[in-house]
């Protein structure tokens, strides 16, 4: 039989490149959901489309017929676990691309009673996190003992996503947050401490990168207890969004608090960007660096990642777990981040299938 596939958030920049990425790889049905009556875009040949309402009474009811649900419908952070306690009752493999710590936080508490009732739930599975929490799983099995990782990330514009990432970025802004630093968790202010870093070209224009509150801040120290440092820093293109952004940290206390302000600076940076990208691209440059020892001896570990289009390469990135998971590579019960159900094995075969191509070097 068909397998059912339904994206929720589906009609957004990202889950139209998710569904793209599983109608390429599977023979799936996929249903995009949004909360429109109608898409305001026509669909993809050979999709459907069916109106929900993520926090609605009847989700449940509303993805019952599908054999896998895959949550797109951000910002997390503003989100309740209704979608993900459905599936695990209903033992429907869930799959989203939560990019908030405090939501990961919360539905991770989901992960006995998943494996009570025999469903694989998979956390943060686009780009970043997602793509890079499966890096850092690579990096750090090169080492005998890991001892600190340092991600950073630039995207150019928008990144092919819509005003939901915006609103995602403003909404991250609003507190500072907890990171694993030389043993002790420490509190980080939002875009702060600057750093300018060797990206690959044509990366490589100065653009500065700003310490940001990231799942992977949260969850990589806790599945590689091993490393006492895990630093995660993002920044855009042109670098004067950079400059607009922390800015926005400076703002009167509650502001960012407040849903009008979020939805004003996010339509506000959405329009900005459809005229930029014009000229900066959609691009996403990923660095990681990890230290550590190897062979009784200290080593650095360096891995770069580039891609022209960051929606894209984020629908892979989720993708690849849904493919993974409806031909049975992934099978695990409970609820995990990435890097805890994907190999490196797999992940090796699943960039080699995208050409995703990932250098890495010790140097």
């Amino acid at each position: 039989m068909t397998q059912r596939v339904v994206i929720l958030g589906g009609t957004g920049g990202i889950g139209r490149c998710v569904a793209s990425d599983i109608t390429r790889h599977t023979q799936a049905q996929v249903t995009l959901a949004g909360r429109r009556h109608r898409p305001k875009k026509p669909l993809p040949e050979g999709m459907l489309y069916q109106p929900m309402e993520v926090e609605a009474d009847e989700i449940a009811t509303q993805i019952a017929p599908f054999d896998l649900v895959v949550h797109c419908a951000g910002p997390f952070r503003q989100r309740d676990q209704r979608v993900l306690a459905s599936c695990v009752a209903q033992q429907i493999p869930y799959v989203d691309v939560a990019d908030s710590p405090d939501y990961v936080s919360e539905a991770l508490t989901y992960h006995q009673a998943a494996q009570a009732h025999g469903t694989t739930c998979v956390l943060s599975t686009g780009v970043f996190p997602g793509i890079s929490n499966s890096l850092v799983r690579q990096g750090v099995e090169q080492f005998d003992q890991a001892e600190s990782v340092h991600l950073s990330y630039l995207v150019a514009g928008s990144g092919g996503a819509g005003p939901t990432v915006m609103r995602t970025t403003f909404v991250e802004l609003q507190t500072p947050f907890l990171a694993k630093i030389d043993g002790d968790w420490q509190e980080i202010a939002p875009y702060c401490d600057r750093e300018v870093l060797p990206f690959p070209a044509p990366y490589n224009v100065g653009a500065g990168v700003y310490w940001y509150n990231t799942v992977e801040a949260m969850v990589l120290p806790r599945i590689f207890p091993q490393l006492q440092t895990c630093i995660t820093k993002f920044g855009s293109l042109p670098d004067d969004y950079n400059r607009l952004t922390q800015l926005m940290t400076r703002l009167p206390a509650g502001w960012l608090q407040r849903s009008s302000v979020i939805e004003f600076l996010a339509q506000v940076s959405y329009r900005m960007t459809q005229i930029t990208d014009r000229f900066t691209g959609l691009d996403i440059a990923l660095r990681l660096a990890i230290t550590g020892v190897k062979n009784d001896q200290p080593a650095t570990y360096l891995a770069t990642f580039t891609h022209p289009n960051t929606a894209e390469v984020a629908g892979m990135g989720t993708g690849s777990v849904v493919e993974s998971i409806l031909s049975e590579k992934i099978a695990r019960p409970g609820v995990h981040t990435v890097e805890q159900v994907m190999d490196t094995s797999l992940f090796q075969a699943i960039c080699q299938q995208r050409d995703l191509a990932i250098e890495a070097q010790f140097l």
